[in-house]
């Protein structure tokens, strides 16, 4: 199973330099869970740069994955994530998301860097 973060996902739909390490997880559907929160994130983010048609197209191939809702239990582990990795809410939430099923983190925020389960990519530089 393989849980992609927001930043991979606009990695992607950019097309920029990391695009093609976070290809295979995200066009791997049967193996794709999309945490709700990263929903929210990619949609604001692509709404805010391009618009609202763009925003709808991104999300509607993020829910051809499965999407997970954040429910009490796994928002007291993100909760206990985000102690214990000094992780922000987002990525606590996302992190817990992967714990919770076994599943590989693809990502290039720097947050995750180091943590079990991850697959980090650092960020290109912007030229």
């Amino acid at each position: 199973m393989n849980v992609v973060d927001s930043s991979a996902w606009l990695s992607y739909f950019s097309g920029d330099k990391n695009a093609g390490s976070f290809a295979k997880p995200i066009e791997s559907l049967e193996a794709l869970l999309v945490p709700s929160i990263t929903i929210t994130e990619v949609f604001k983010s692509v709404l805010r740069q391009r618009n609202e048609e763009s925003a709808i197209e991104a999300i509607a191939h993020m829910e051809q994955g499965k999407v997970v809702v954040l429910d009490n239990g796994l928002a007291v582990d993100a909760a206990c994530f985000g102690i214990e990795h000094k992780l922000p809410l987002a990525g606590s939430i996302i992190y817990a998301t992967a714990q919770k099923y076994g599943a590989v983190l693809w990502t290039q925020d720097i947050d995750f860097k180091g943590l079990d389960g991850v697959r980090y990519y650092p960020k290109p530089k912007a030229s």
